[in-house]
């Protein structure tokens, strides 16, 4: 829907359509391997740095541990997104071309054959085709996802019972909510991303930003936004879940 917004109406037509055309695993579950190690790379490197960055964050504001505000946990992600941008570009370039098959009219390949083909073609440098556009929606994303994330966790000690951290419903719904700011911030960001992705376009984000208004209109760069706010939820809720329970069973 965000590359090829003309093709289909709405999410439950691209879901019917692309059920229908390529099946299952070839449709609905195209790039997985890719966007698997995606999620992994990324979350792995953002987490790493996220605790290096609060470190930092809290060498500059003389502030630490408790005393830290959500606006300083905020900032800590919004600098941590940057080291994690180059753990995601590669990985979500070959999830969006992967994707884009069909709409592409391209021959049906497998991830590590794309990868080959594009190192091959384009050398390394063309695994990292969008990074720019990459870091422009990772840090304020992730400035919104550890603010929601926070703040959540502000609000449901304030106002709660759910005061501990140890509590399963705390990092459920503080994971959900920062997905939810998260994606909220970033979409258009992210459609830009995958246009240029897709389209092997040398555009900036700027210049495509302008290209999709002055040819699509600004409602385009929304399309998808609903099955991706219902897909995040849930995803961002069981991601925060696992990892504190993680950080708690290794203490």
């Amino acid at each position: 829907m965000q590359t090829f917004p003309q093709t289909y109406k709405n999410a439950l037509n691209c879901f019917t359509l692309t059920l229908r055309n390529e099946g299952v695993f070839r449709g609905l579950y195209a790039g997985t391997t890719p966007s698997l190690a995606a999620n992994a790379a990324e979350n792995a490197v953002l987490f790493c740095a996220y605790g290096y960055c609060k470190q930092a964050v809290a060498l500059a504001t003389g502030r630490s541990g408790s005393d830290m505000t959500v606006l300083d946990k905020a900032c800590s992600g919004f600098f941590a997104a940057f080291f994690s941008s180059f753990a995601l570009c590669p990985t979500e370039l070959i999830k969006c071309k992967l994707q884009a098959l069909k709409e592409t009219n391209s021959k049906p390949i497998s991830a590590t054959a794309l990868t080959k083909h594009i190192i091959k073609t384009q050398g390394i440098k063309g695994l990292y085709n969008g990074l720019g556009s990459t870091i422009a929606r990772e840090m304020p994303g992730y400035f919104a996802f550890f603010l929601g994330i926070e703040g959540t966790k502000t609000l449901l000690n304030k106002h709660t019972s759910i005061k501990d951290e140890s509590h399963p419903l705390q990092p459920l719904l503080a994971g959900g909510m920062g997905g939810i700011c998260l994606w909220l911030t970033i979409f258009p960001f992210d459609l830009i991303k995958s246009r240029i992705q897709v389209e092997n376009s040398r555009l900036g984000l700027t210049t495509m930003l302008l290209k999709i208004i002055r040819e699509e209109g600004v409602r385009t760069l929304y399309k998808g936004l609903g099955p991706t706010l219902i897909r995040t939820f849930p995803a961002t809720a069981a991601l925060l879940f696992t990892i504190e329970k993680t950080r708690l069973i290794m203490l």
